[in-house]
């Protein structure tokens, strides 16, 4: 880092400290007048005060004490044993159960038959420093969740990450997966992409490894020494086709609720249609070392001590069995409610799931505690006297792991009321030690910065806003540091899916936030018998520190939306991301164009083949079609419109002499403004997902789509579904805006 930009970096960040320190005592809240803002200030630090890290540890010890998944007695007992915490807080608390479908496995085998025998061990062995790893009788083995089953030997190829890019790359040099069984190795999407894409290339079965290079030794000491993923380590997961549709795969749509009329499993649009499996690199090692065939390029090298071949010569026979047990399992939403006492029909929801794949005490308990530890001193300050003036709502989700199951049926069950009555919707699921990271909704964007701003890191003399901030300006590319330091705000990420907001923000339409710490708590443990209360005291969050932290974020910020005198939406913000999106898109298609133009001319005079290795098999691909030039008008003018709305709303919205009647019916505008933002069809090819925003990627699961329905037909060079696409988004945009006209005419009324 340059001398210069070390010295300017720091007295910035000098400046801004001092700027940041003196929010608290003298900005008024978004959202509230001056003396509602010192009260709220007021009731928040009691709520600080009242925080104790005890209370996560204990919770931890209990919670993570035994394997808790979908159907298992000790998940039950850790959902009677929450509610039992809510109700003597206060709360109005029950279980909601709902029965859905989840596999379990009855028949595993993975063996390699040629060129040298080779049978997998396909477990995790326990650790005398890991107190409840040894608990073999009460563990699911290691599995992926909606594999089909299957019994199939096959020559073995290596695909890398298995997304669609590195097919492309296998075609150049000849290789094809048809009839062959793809090891994959996990990073790079949700895994769920890996066997839908090996079996649309026509693999009839998928491996899934994890490599030392993305969690294990290449990354730091492993397990027990260290906290990465040690040799025999496995990442359980579900492989269930989820950006499609989350929840159970049996109903799709509908809440999976007693008397529901289902699918046949093997009718089920989500269930995969090859057998998978997850294994260890101690595994994954004789298979990938006895691969032959072309060098993998360097890109796709990971961090084992043999030379990464493709495949497709010296073949490689593997012998893969799968069998499931299909059943109907029950699971348990716990759900707390404190009725709010002036406006009670407007909710504010608050969740984290309890379910795991084994122990789970960094994934969800890390977090789940936190939010235990806010709703029991919320409960405390109600019992004082005060209450919220909106409905706050505790959710401990079940069957998150699977496909988040507990969340979805909630949603799809509740539909009508939730999208009358919900504001927003705060998540947060694993947290750990390190920086602030949320993503969400735009509209709350300065809101939640406003909420960062007011809380301190517990390792430095910051706010976790500013170590956000200078986190940002340090590891981010030139033009990224420069827009952190010039802007007022920081971005926060946009949600694709991955965790229990997504029936919220993407089937609903209803404004959410995903919140959570790390960064400095190391990995290796994920979905693993070893995430366990050992391995988190040790290496996640020590001290609970940053679990009374993330209790601190998540808590003022539920308490702010709770009891604001307008629900503190803003939309310049919002305008600006829009802006980003639009500008993205128009810049995807005219790469696109100059690329396509320049690959075509590669290939036809020759040159692409010339460079060529000549002793390497090389298979020219086929030139494209030129990509034509789209009209993105209609997106630009609509963003124009958004642009002047947001404008007027934020000068409207600083009037303070509304009356209590057009209060509430400016909350009626914001409160639904979220749902504008979607459309009924929803997006193409899977309309469960609403949002013309933001949407988990078709071929990257976890990772988001923005401005998903133009995006995506755009790099599947789908050029009618574009231009449709674009006019639909800017339709979307065009009836948001006009929301926000309303709700600016109402704030100025007096």
């Amino acid at each position: 880092m340059p001398h210069t930009f070390v010295r300017l970096f720091f007295v910035f960040i000098a400046t801004v400290s001092v700027f940041a320190q003196s929010l608290p005592s003298e900005k008024v809240l978004m959202g509230f007048s001056a003396a509602s803002s010192a009260k709220q200030k007021a009731l928040e630090a009691k709520f600080d005060a009242g925080l104790k890290k005890e209370n996560l540890r204990e919770w931890m010890k209990r919670l993570s004490a035994r394997p808790h998944y979908v159907g298992s007695p000790y998940g039950k007992e850790n959902a009677e044993f929450m509610l039992a915490l809510f109700k003597s807080w206060g709360y109005d608390a029950k279980i909601e159960q709902f029965d859905v479908l989840f596999p379990t496995p009855k028949t595993r085998v993975l063996e390699m038959t040629a060129p040298e025998k080779f049978t997998a061990r396909l477990e995790e062995p326990d650790l005398k420093e890991d107190a409840t790893s040894n608990q073999k009788n009460e563990q699911l083995p290691t599995y992926n969740a909606y594999s089909a089953d299957g019994d199939v030997t096959g020559d073995a190829v290596y695909v890398n990450y298995g997304v669609p890019a590195d097919y492309e790359e296998l075609a150049k040099r000849g290789i094809s997966v048809k009839g062959k069984i793809a090891i994959a190795r996990y990073g790079g999407s949700w895994r769920g992409i890996k066997p839908k894409v090996a079996a649309e290339n026509g693999a009839i079965a998928c491996l899934i490894y994890s490599d030392p290079r993305d969690d294990g030794y290449f990354q730091g000491d492993v397990y027990p020494q260290g906290a990465y993923r040690n040799e025999h380590g496995v990442q359980r997961g579900s492989v269930a086709d989820m950006p499609v549709f989350p929840g159970d795969p049996t109903t799709p749509g509908v809440g999976s609720i007693k008397g529901v009329k289902r699918l046949d499993y093997k009718d089920a649009k989500t269930v995969m249609k090859i057998p998978v499996m997850p294994i260890s690199y101690a595994d994954a090692l004789p298979i990938l070392r006895n691969l032959g065939g072309a060098v993998a390029p360097a890109s796709w090298r990971g961090a084992l001590p043999i030379t990464y071949h493709l495949g497709g010569a010296n073949a490689v026979k593997v012998h893969f069995k799968l069998a499931f047990n299909w059943d109907i399992k029950p699971i348990y939403n716990v759900i707390a409610t404190m009725r709010g006492a002036e406006l009670p029909d407007q909710w504010i929801v608050r969740g984290n799931h309890h379910d795991a794949w084994v122990n789970g005490a960094d994934d969800p308990i890390s977090g789940l505690v936190a939010e235990m530890e806010e709703a029991r001193v919320i409960g405390e300050l109600a019992k004082t006297g005060w209450r919220p003036k909106r409905t706050i709502v505790y959710a401990a989700w079940d069957g998150e792991e699977p496909g988040l199951l507990g969340s979805t049926e909630w949603a799809e069950t509740h539909r009508a009321e939730l999208k009358n009555k919900v504001a927003v919707y705060i998540n947060s699921d694993s947290n750990g030690r390190g920086f602030l990271g949320v993503g969400g909704s735009h509209t709350l964007e300065k809101f939640i910065n406003e909420v960062g701003r007011n809380i301190a890191d517990p390792q430095t003399k910051m706010t976790v806003w500013e170590r956000s901030r200078a986190q940002q300006i340090v590891s981010g590319s030139a033009s990224a540091r420069k827009e952190t330091m010039e802007r007022a705000d920081l971005r926060i990420a946009p949600l694709g899916s991955g965790s229990d907001y997504t029936p919220f923000l993407q089937h609903l339409g209803i404004a959410s936030l995903n919140i959570g710490f790390g960064g400095e708590d190391g990995g290796g443990s994920y979905h693993s018998i070893y995430d366990s209360f050992d391995h988190f005291t040790r290496f996640g969050d020590p001290n609970f520190d940053y679990g009374i932290a993330l209790a601190k974020v998540c808590g003022h910020a539920t308490l702010r939306l709770a009891d604001a005198d307008v629900l503190p939406f803003e939309f310049v913000n919002f305008a600006d991301t829009v802006n980003q999106y639009v500008a993205e898109v128009v810049r995807l298609a005219d790469a696109m164009r100059d690329e396509t133009a320049m690959t075509n001319q590669l290939i036809s005079s020759g040159m692409l083949v010339a460079v060529q290795d000549p002793t390497q098999k090389y298979v020219v691909p086929k030139t494209e079609k030129a990509v034509p030039n789209l009209d993105f008008k209609p997106l630009q003018n609509a963003l124009t419109r958004l642009k002047e709305s947001a404008g007027k709303y934020q000068t409207a919205s600083g009037n303070t002499q509304m009356s209590a009647s057009a209060r509430k019916s400016l909350d009626e505008i914001l409160l639904k403004s979220e749902r504008f933002l979607t459309t009924d069809a929803g997006l193409p090819r899977r309309d469960w997902f609403k949002h013309q925003i933001y949407a988990p990627g078709f071929y990257t699961g976890y990772g988001v789509k923005t401005l998903p329905g133009v995006r995506e037909a755009i790099e599947q060079r789908d050029w009618t579904e574009a231009a449709r696409q674009i006019k639909i988004a800017a339709e979307t945009i065009e009836n948001f805006a006009a929301e926000i006209d309303r709700a600016a005419a109402l704030a100025q009324t007096k």
